[in-house]
């Protein structure tokens, strides 16, 4: 009943806006001589400002209640055309712009071109990328309310439908988000970058984000998902990329640095370095975090740097490189049981877990770009890194740590790939069509060993196999990878309005382990009766087509019908499968994930008034990996991770951002806008060979997922307010409402969480400051299988913070 409801409101809302009648402009823009249709012209109101962009196809159309109206007409490498024109009906207006200029006249234009809604949509083609009819989502970050300084991931992402996201880690060190059923541990089921390259661990062995570039440095974040598959990977999730910040042009030089200061002693600063020179330009950071965390054992400290440098060697060429470096050390306070929870949520009983971080990212990118319709790009990016998990582990999470020797697992990371992608527009039957060919190269050698650490507190990431010969969890493996890609896709415009993108994606990837594992067992005086180390190696190779198909119908400038379809892939991880876990067993016979995902969706902006994306989609799962509980021959019951069946998640999805202003007030000083996100899901297990599973809910699926928020300001300031509902969820297929001991598997309740912001700019100075979790709501969105638990990782609760910033 709420679902109807609420679809009855989207739709009567819309439809009494669009239902005023008005007299409509539009016309095709392109170049004389070739007839190439130009997109990407900007058409202004002299009076009012911009009012609408060309697309791809060089069409424009707007609707206006004015008599008479005087337009003007720009685009990079022409000379402006303006026109005026008077109007009684609907008018067909066509332009020609004549050939490109060196230097463009100079036009006076009153501009308004304040943006409004955060959440905005990539264009059909963005550089060598085609984006048409797939669900994309931007979150322009200078419009962003949120705890920028502790990357704040349930407000930076609160226009995005149907995200899950774990809200545990400390100072935003870790991003963890998911949706749609798959796992947010660690954003391991979306291909994430960061200026369009790789920054995992391993895309194919282990395809986990330990990195999170800083908010505070962010330009916007691109969310694709469904469809990405054919351009970046065969993951169900789709794509993250987060968009850094451009160097700042005409001056030499600009320094923005921000200090903030928040409960637990936290303290953070961002200072950032930028300029244009000539034909070279930068961009720079330094982040550098510190705080105890809201429980016990959980202090942190994180030093995080970046440098773009870009050389612009013509109009048409430029090269630019980019270099991260993130270190970071974190004391883990471990996971609870419920009954710890719900004694007290932020207690710790483990004060010798630690977890440590190296990583060092490098890419070089070349842009070219031949003509106005032919864009290359080639793109070389590496990685080495590290990370070192250290601690007391056991399946009872409420077992006093004995402070004997602690579990280390190290993990060395060796990858580079080379990226090359040529896109080219050209006509067709007079039709302007686009076409996208790629290559992807991807090699990495990765080491993984686990072992006995020492028997003090600190962060000592050295085994100690002399004292503790006979550890029971000693593993050593190396997994060199290798993988090749070759991607297509063509945009085919039948018309003005209607088009369809069919896309493949070749995979050839090859996995491999070597290495070897003890098998220890002591008697019950501690003595060893079997010492035996085994050697395991395996060769994994598959080479497969992916298809898809996008299409799109753009009914007006407030109107777009999309829709896509794409199959995916997820092989099995051998890092995860090698590592000894007392909370958890691993089926021998695991295998890879494959399926297909659909989205269709309604979406637009009604002239600045509201911007909406309204879509139902659907995720085919087979062979899922995921965990049940069994019963071992030594008489106990443990989770154990393998394929578990067939499933199928599917639903609504919404956000709907109203600018009040432009629909009440309309004055420029003011801005009101409400969104209201939320995602209706159901999901169901279709097939399993294991007992008790078929028909059970899929994991991570809240039925409910619901954002709303105001954002109010005038003039310099600006107020914030959020709330968050999601209802609850399962962690395991055999949908386990208690944990007992373990805390690993069982549901996550219901919760909600209420926030609110602020910020005021004055000169060169800006103050934000925020209340989080303002109801102080006790409640957990994770119960981790591994580090940082195992166990139910409880959330923050209410918290203040303050930001002080300045630019010169």
């Amino acid at each position: 009943m709420r679902l109807k409801v609420y679809k009855i409101f989207i739709v009567s809302l819309f439809f009494s806006f669009y239902s005023h009648s008005q007299n409509k402009i539009s016309g095709i823009i392109s170049e004389k001589g070739t007839g190439f249709k130009l997109e990407e012209v900007s058409v202004y109101d002299i009076e009012k400002g911009l009012i609408t962009k060309t697309n791809s196809l060089g069409y424009y159309e707007f609707i206006t209640n004015k008599n008479a109206i005087t337009l003007v007409f720009i685009v990079d490498g022409y000379q402006f055309i303006e026109k005026s024109i008077l109007i009684d009906d609907n008018i067909n207006l066509d332009v020609t712009f004549f050939s490109q200029i060196e230097e463009l006249s100079e036009v006076i234009v009153k501009a308004n071109n304040k943006k409004i809604f955060q959440l905005n949509r990539l264009k059909d083609v963005e550089g060598t990328s085609i984006f048409a009819g797939k669900k994309s989502e931007v979150i322009s970050m200078d419009l962003s309310m949120a705890n920028l300084a502790s990357n704040n991931s349930r407000q930076i992402y609160s226009q995005i439908a149907g995200l899950n996201i774990y809200q545990n880690d400390d100072a935003g060190l870790q991003l963890n988000i998911g949706g749609r059923g798959l796992d947010p541990n660690r954003t391991a089921n979306f291909n994430t970058r960061q200026n369009g390259y790789d920054i995992s661990a391993d895309a194919l062995g282990y395809p986990e984000s330990y990195y999170t570039p800083p908010a505070e440095a962010l330009k916007e974040i691109q969310i694709v998902r469904g469809a990405a598959s054919l351009q970046y990977g065969t993951q169900f999730g789709g794509l993250v990329n987060f968009v850094l910040n451009d160097p700042v042009e005409n001056k030499p030089f600009e320094l923005i640095s921000r200090n903030t200061f928040g409960s637990n002693s936290l303290f953070t600063n961002f200072t950032s370095f930028s300029g244009t020179s000539k034909k070279l330009s930068y961009y720079s950071f330094i982040n550098y975090k510190k705080g105890d965390g809201f429980r016990p054992n959980s202090d942190f400290e994180s030093f995080n740097t970046f440098i773009n440098i870009r050389y612009q060697f013509n109009k048409k060429t430029s090269l630019s490189s980019e270099i991260t470096y993130l270190k970071y050390l974190a004391h883990q306070a471990g996971g609870l049981s419920d009954k710890m929870f719900n004694s007290n949520p932020f207690q710790s009983n483990r004060s010798r877990n630690w977890f440590g971080l190296n990583w060092f990212l490098y890419n070089l990118k070349l842009k070219h770009e031949f003509n106005l319709n032919s864009n290359f790009s080639l793109n070389f990016f590496g990685l080495n890194a590290s990370r070192n998990a250290l601690g007391f582990r056991t399946n009872r999470v409420d077992q006093i740590d004995s402070n004997k020797e602690r579990d280390l697992i190290k993990g060395e990371f060796q990858n580079f790939g080379l990226e090359s992608r040529f896109l080219h527009k050209y006509n067709f039957k007079d039709k302007k069509n686009v076409f996208l060919i790629g290559v992807k190269l991807y090699k990495s050698n990765n080491d993984s060993q686990q072992g006995p650490g020492s028997s003090k507190s600190d962060a000592d990431f050295e085994f100690n196999l002399v004292n503790f010969p006979n550890y029971y969890n000693q593993s050593k493996y190396n997994y060199p990878n290798l993988n090749y890609s070759l991607f297509g896709e063509n945009i085919f415009y039948f018309s003005e309005k209607f088009s369809l993108t069919p896309g493949f994606r070749f995979e050839y990837i090859k996995t491999e382990s070597d290495g070897f594992y003890k098998k220890i067992n002591l008697d019950g005086a501690g003595n060893v009766i079997l010492n035996s180390t085994i050697d395991d190696s395996e060769t994994r190779k598959r080479n497969f087509f992916l298809f898809g198909l996008g299409v799109s119908y753009k009914a007006s400038k407030a109107i777009e019908f999309y829709g896509n379809i794409s199959e995916n892939y997820r092989s099995v991880t051998f890092a995860d499968i090698s590592i000894s876990n007392p909370a958890y067993s691993i089926n021998p016979n695991i295998s890879d994930e494959n399926g297909f995902t659909f989205d269709l969706g309604l979406r637009g902006d009604y002239f600045k008034k509201f911007s909406y994306d309204i879509g139902l989609f659907s995720l085919f799962y087979n062979d899922r990996i995921g965990f049940v509980q069994k019963a071992f021959k030594d008489g106990s019951v443990k989770s154990e991770k393998g394929n578990v069946g067939n499933a199928v998640m599917y639903g609504l999805e919404s956000i709907i951002d109203f600018d009040l202003n432009e629909i009440f007030i309309k004055n420029n000083d003011y801005i009101f806008n409400y969104f209201i996100n939320s995602s209706f899901i159901n999901s169901e297990y279709t097939k399993s060979d294991e007992p008790g599973v078929e028909g059970k809910k899929v994991e991570f699926v809240p039925e409910l997922n619901l954002k709303s928020g105001f954002r109010f300001g005038y003039k310099d300031l600006m107020l914030n307010i959020q709330y968050t509902y999601l209802s609850s969820q399962f962690t395991d297929a055999s949908n386990a409402v208690n944990s007992g001991l373990s805390g690993v598997i069982g549901a996550i309740p219901s919760y909600e969480i209420l926030d609110f912001s602020a910020s005021y700019f004055f000169d060169k100075f800006k103050i934000e400051t925020g209340l989080n979790n303002l109801l102080n709501s006790r409640y957990f969105t994770r119960r981790a299988t591994g580090y940082p638990g195992p166990g139910i990782i409880p959330s923050e609760p209410r918290s203040v913070y303050l930001t002080i910033q300045f630019k010169i």
